[in-house]
């Protein structure tokens, strides 16, 4: 007896829907009548399939036959199998399953990891410590174990005197925020840096301390990390050493402590949230990713970024009451130098640095000086970091930063949305360890000293086709009146690109009605200026024709490393967690 799903329209009626079951697509069938026979799929069939189909070049018989026995396991409830081959629901059951990523599973960290840390991107949070919005919200180390546990690899804590002015604590100064101590946070650092990846996390701090709590910061550091703290000494670094050879090492990075102002004298940091409100969501799933120009707002107001908040220019001069300690702790120095933005974006043969930009100053610098930005970023670390109006915590396009050459995009990780999604879209590449080797062009020097012009239109690199085929699981993860009280749901796909503007479109699958388990069978190509930037943005939603459509699931998945052929894509949540069961069918080419 086939399974059904009742919903009631009143008191009196029901409304009864045969649930379908998930079958193979009509060219699913086609590619297992072509590498089988008499119904039948053998190791030699299966292998034939995966190098010629799969595209797994280097795929074994050994793995065919690996792939068969796991299938059989797995779907032992169906029937016994005295041979071990695949029939066409086993074989279909393969494609779907877990065993068949979008992404290798076994390809783990294959970057070259010994270039300078300014070669790559890194995986950046905001305010780490935030556990909502930046104007009221609890101060905890929660929000960091969380972010090291996803693979962020740079830390931001803003560092303030507690009430009583002996101890220090975290917090978002002159808003509501709740403190925490910086013990507890540092704490949590060392239990939790390493838990996703082995490559070094950086603190940065934002530092708005007396010199005497300074010391008091470089004894708490320097107690609770021990040995796993990288520090160079009161030196700026010549070149930044790579992530290969600080592996489980702790780097602080902030500017270096000058004569302390009291906190009426200082000027307002980067967060101090400007006149205006940001716009609210008008999605329940987030705001669409702005485009390059869009994201740029009508308040042109330099916002001062965190290693300014002092009020202070640096300088070569070293203060008399500063805490040499807490110098020596510094490994990446931060600040702007005295005058303008072309300056600040000088390259010093000599020794590197870290400059902090906020994304409409980041947007602003790039209409005049893109080409300096990249040649700063080839042995400098930039960092971009929300602007101050975004108190909702929500985030940008952080491929304005990327295009770049911007290794630190810092984004507020609590703030879900399809920004945040397209960061973790990027940082799925690499095994996930929190660190993505910049394209080459990023980094090169032409023969009369030229870089990268993110300006200049280039021509296209590669297409990526992308099918979907269908998709299924919603009806095992959510409740069967939860996009419609009345039938089952109509959904939709929607399948795009985030890249440079050239490369970056959305894209829509029709609505099919009534369908737990959708079929669109639709194929999209995708024209590739720039495929090393280029992350692939997968969601369905559910159409509801008197609200807002509900959100049924996404994921982005880095361009560059996507496996060719059919794979079984699972779908996450809105705030990033894998459902169990919901995941699309969908076959990858490049042409």
């Amino acid at each position: 007896m086939s399974k059904q799903t009742t919903y009631r329209v009143c008191f009196c009626f029901q409304r009864r829907f045969k649930l379908a079951i998930s079958e193979a697509p009509p060219e699913i069938k086609a590619l297992f009548d072509q590498y089988s026979e008499n119904d039948v799929m053998t190791v030699d069939h299966l292998h034939r399939f995966l190098t010629e189909v799969q595209k797994e070049e280097k795929a074994t018989k050994e793995e065919a036959q690996a792939t068969i026995d796991h299938c059989l396991r797995e779907l032992k409830h169906l029937s016994i199998f005295h041979r071990k081959v695949l029939n066409l629901e086993t074989f279909f059951k393969y494609l779907f399953g877990d065993i068949n990523p979008p992404l290798s599973p076994s390809i783990g960290v294959h970057h070259d990891m010994s270039a300078p840390l300014s070669h790559y991107f890194i995986h950046t949070g905001h305010n780490s410590y935030l556990t909502g919005n930046q104007l009221s919200s609890d101060c905890s180390d929660v929000p960091i174990i969380q972010a090291l546990h996803r693979g962020v690899r740079v830390i931001e804590l803003d560092i303030w005197p507690n009430s009583a002015k002996d101890d220090v604590d975290v917090l978002h100064g002159g808003t509501l925020t709740t403190p925490v101590q910086l013990i507890k946070c540092l704490k949590s650092i060392k239990e939790h840096a390493f838990v996703a990846s082995e490559y070094p996390v950086v603190i940065t701090l934002e530092d708005h301390l007396t010199p005497d709590l300074q010391a008091k910061v470089a004894q708490l550091v320097t107690q609770t990390f021990g040995d796993m703290l990288f520090s160079p000494g009161s030196e700026c670094l010549k070149e930044f050493p790579s992530p290969e050879s600080l592996k489980k090492k702790i780097i602080i990075s902030t500017k270096p402590p000058q004569e302390y102002l009291e906190a009426k004298d200082a000027v307002k940091s980067e967060n101090d949230p400007k006149s205006g409100k940001t716009q609210v969501d008008e999605e329940a799933w987030g705001q669409e990713v702005p485009d390059h120009k869009g994201a740029i707002v009508a308040d042109d107001k330099d916002e001062l970024d965190e290693d300014d908040s002092n009020g202070e220019e640096d300088n070569d001069k070293s203060p008399q009451h500063v805490a040499p300690e807490y110098k020596r702790l510094i490994a990446i120095h931060a600040g702007k130098p005295k005058g303008g933005l072309l300056e600040c974006l000088k390259v010093d043969p000599d020794k590197v640095r870290r400059l902090s930009l906020s994304e409409q100053q980041l947007e602003k610098a790039s209409e005049v000086y893109a080409k300096e930005i990249v040649r700063f970023t080839q042995r400098n670390i930039l960092r971009v970091y929300p602007k101050g109006i975004r108190v909702d915590s929500s985030n940008y396009n952080p491929m304005i930063g990327w295009s770049h050459g911007a290794q630190m995009v810092a984004f507020n990780m609590q703030g879900y949305g399809r920004s945040l999604w397209v960061m973790q879209g990027m940082f799925r590449a690499n095994g996930g360890c929190g660190y993505v080797k910049k394209p080459d062009f990023l980094l090169k020097t032409g023969p009369h000293n030229e870089v990268f012009d993110p300006k200049y239109k280039l021509p296209v690199k590669t297409t990526l086709k992308v099918k979907v085929y269908m998709g299924e699981g919603w009806f095992y993860d959510f409740k069967h009146t939860h996009f419609d009280a009345y039938s089952p749901p109509d959904f939709y796909a929607r399948v795009g690109i985030a890249g440079v503007a050239a490369d970056t479109v959305m894209k829509k699958t029709k609505t099919l009605e009534d369908d737990w388990i959708p079929a669109w069978d639709e194929e999209f190509e995708f024209p590739l200026t720039v495929p090393e930037l280029a992350v692939l943005r997968i969601e369905v939603h559910e159409y509801d024709m008197s609200e807002k459509d509900d959100f049924g699931g996404q994921t982005c998945l880095p361009v560059s490393e996507l496996r060719k052929g059919i794979r079984a894509v699972p779908l996450h949540s809105r705030k990033g967690e894998k459902y169990k069961s919901v995941k699309l069918l969908m076959h990858f080419e490049f042409v």
